[in-house]
């Protein structure tokens, strides 16, 4: 055990104002924090900075602005461009005037429906030096779902491009903000647009469309903004997940205490610092991309890879490594899916061997479980050590990890390691007392949680305190685990209707409400199976109404409205038709059944089923359609 891992992390326990106290000096304050925690008020109250200024200026200021800070690296479209803080700070600083001419203001809020490019960054950092809160939605939602967005966030903008490119396919853009807008009851100011050289051609069709590269032009001679001074605890961003409602929640991410964790975690757990090179390979549409590919690196001055590419195809399963030796990387960040997309590509690590993995000195997992054959293989192939950990959304930044940077390098396939300084974790069971060691049970977190961590949902604060109601004094995670004999931490899958789909977090509630809204549909269940690529897919079983008409007609009907609604991202493409769910005699669907059905797990006859016929029916349908 390293003895500074266990001091950190008793110290963050014992005196977790003194521990946050110290972390806080590495943020740049405008008005310092005189005390570190308040109970309503949160991290820092009464101190205010700008986080923008804290990821640019600063390091301009201190004579840095040569140093590289961010690394667009695009194989769909053969870019490749580096930009120094200075640049940055010009570019930040181009995009807060125009947004400024639009009357963008502190507290207003910006939907982003962007790309991987360089103007996705510079947009989020000029809301945040504006004081204006950004929402970042993933270029794959369907329209239906960045409605919803719309309509929660209120946004006075929405930023989008023409297209975006997913490895062979580009998809426009424009057309699905349109009907977005049209779909959505709040209506935007303006929709500005960066149309990208290549790609379609996107129409600027209302009088509300303004074209950002004209834009720009025309605020070119206004002076960039000062960063405007912000509370510790006003918002910096909105970030939106998957609600068990169909809902999405917005989780509400403050700016002193956000800063300080992600400065805290990248010099103790990646061990970055100034002049590092970090690549975290995900997507600014998710919370990764928010803390580890724009806010955590340039916080500590470090450089920042944009990577607009795929694991494999772009253009082949060497182009990871490719990137990572290309750019100096010593620290690399992806999801387990993207490794074992990667391995089914190229099984005997071809391009790795050729590659090599240059300075790399570790490479993260996280987003979904990682399974030890993935990491085995990584490890073995890479000769680095492979580190998987956990947190969440709403958490913002890792609750379990080995602190590579303190020493710390225990690490168990199958576990995602030891608490991270800040966090205290425990097993819970219904009643809310802590199991024995090995026994799984609900992973909670004690209160109040560390600095960076949500602290409400947007226009839905009673929904946040829901996750301290189950088990009071305690963060119900919603995930099951267990605690080992050596003390590591083992995640094993959510315990509500939430599963992850290569690191996309997705309601099989929401789904389930779509596919009974289809015509024909009497009663459905999707659940998530076991996917060898994507750690995780949805499934649905659907019970046909009389005289629906054919069971392939609608197999199809349910794979389309899904898609329609979701997206291509909620990967649902198996529907299985059947004349009964297996249900207990109260009537409750018995989904963990059905899962051990679809994963081919021995699945005994539950004894509260209604119908004991109903298991070997569904089992005979999922192996002739696997025979088919």
């Amino acid at each position: 055990m390293s003895e500074a891992y266990e001091q950190a992390w008793r110290d963050s326990i014992d005196q977790p104002e003194h521990f946050w106290s110290q972390a806080a000096r590495s943020v740049e304050w405008i008005s310092p924090p005189a005390r570190c925690f308040d109970e309503a008020q949160g991290w820092y109250p009464g101190a205010s900075l700008n986080t923008c200024a804290n990821c640019v200026d600063r390091h301009v200021a201190a004579g840095r602005g040569d140093a590289t800070a961010l690394i667009y690296d695009s194989p769909v479209t053969g870019t490749v461009r580096a930009y120094s803080y200075a640049e940055l700070l010009d570019e930040v600083g181009r995009v807060a005037a125009m947004l400024a001419s639009l009357g963008l203001a502190k507290g207003d809020r910006v939907v982003l429906y962007m790309p991987m490019i360089p103007q996705t960054v510079f947009a989020m950092l000029a809301c945040a030096r504006l004081g204006a809160l950004h929402s970042v939605v993933f270029g794959g939602f369907a329209p239906l779902e960045l409605a919803k967005r719309i309509d929660d966030a209120a946004p006075r903008l929405v930023l989008t491009a023409s297209c975006g490119i997913e490895g062979a396919r580009t998809i426009a853009y424009k057309p699905l903000v349109d009907e977005a807008l049209r779909l959505a009851a709040h209506a935007v100011d303006h929709v500005v647009l960066h149309q990208r050289d290549t790609g379609p051609v996107a129409e600027l069709s209302s009088p509300r469309d303004l074209d950002w590269d004209t834009l720009r032009a025309a605020t070119a001679g206004d002076p960039a903004p000062a960063p405007v001074e912000v509370a510790s605890a006003d918002p910096l961003y909105v970030l939106y997940t998957s609600g068990t409602t169909g809902t999405p929640k917005g989780v509400v991410r403050d700016n002193g205490g956000h800063a300080v964790a992600l400065a805290w975690s990248m010099a103790n757990i990646y061990g970055i610092g100034a002049g590092d090179v970090f690549w975290a390979a995900s997507d600014v549409g998710w919370v990764v991309g928010h803390s580890y590919i724009v806010y955590a690196p340039l916080l500590v001055g470090a450089a920042t890879v944009l990577f607009e590419g795929k694991p494999v195809g772009t253009p082949d399963p060497g182009t990871f490594w490719r990137t990572i030796a290309r750019h100096g990387v010593k620290t690399f960040f992806t999801a387990p899916t993207a490794i074992r997309a990667v391995r089914k590509e190229d099984p005997e690590a071809t391009f790795l061997n050729q590659i090599g993995t240059g300075q790399c000195q570790a490479i993260f997992l996280a987003g979904e479980r990682a399974d030890p054959d993935t990491i085995g293989w990584l490890e073995d192939k890479s000769g680095l050590p492979v580190i998987d950990h956990w947190w969440q959304t709403e958490l913002g930044w890792p609750a379990l990890a080995s602190c590579a940077a303190l020493g710390d390098l225990r690490r168990k396939r199958g576990s995602a390691g030891f608490p991270v300084p800040g966090y205290e974790f425990a097993i819970l069971d219904e009643s809310g007392h802590q199991v024995p060691t090995g026994q799984s049970g609900a992973v909670a977190l004690r209160s109040p949680l560390p600095p960076g961590v949500f602290r409400t949902l947007w226009n839905n604060h009673a929904g946040y305190a829901k996750n301290f109601a189950t088990f009071p004094g305690w963060y119900e995670t919603g995930d099951a685990g267990f605690i080992d004999e050596d003390g590591f931490v083992h995640i094993m899958g959510r315990t509500d209707d939430i599963i992850n789909v290569a690191g996309h977090r997705l309601s099989t509630g929401q789904m389930e409400q779509i596919v009974a809204a289809v015509d024909g549909v009497a009663e459905c269940a999707v659940i998530g199976a076991d996917d060898a690529i994507k750690g995780m897919i949805p499934v649905a079983f659907v019970v046909p109404r009389a005289g629906a008409g054919s069971e392939q007609a609608l197999h199809d009907a349910v794979i389309k409205a899904v898609r329609s609604e979701l997206g291509a991202v909620a990967a649902l493409k198996t529907a299985y038709v059947v004349p009964a769910l297996p249900k207990t005699r109260s009537g409750k669907t018995l989904r963990n059944l059905l899962r051990k059905i679809v994963n081919g797990e021995d699945a005994p006859t539950p004894p509260t089923i209604d119908d004991p016929a109903v298991p070997a029916m569904l089992l005979a349908r999922v192996r002739a359609h696997e025979e088919v």
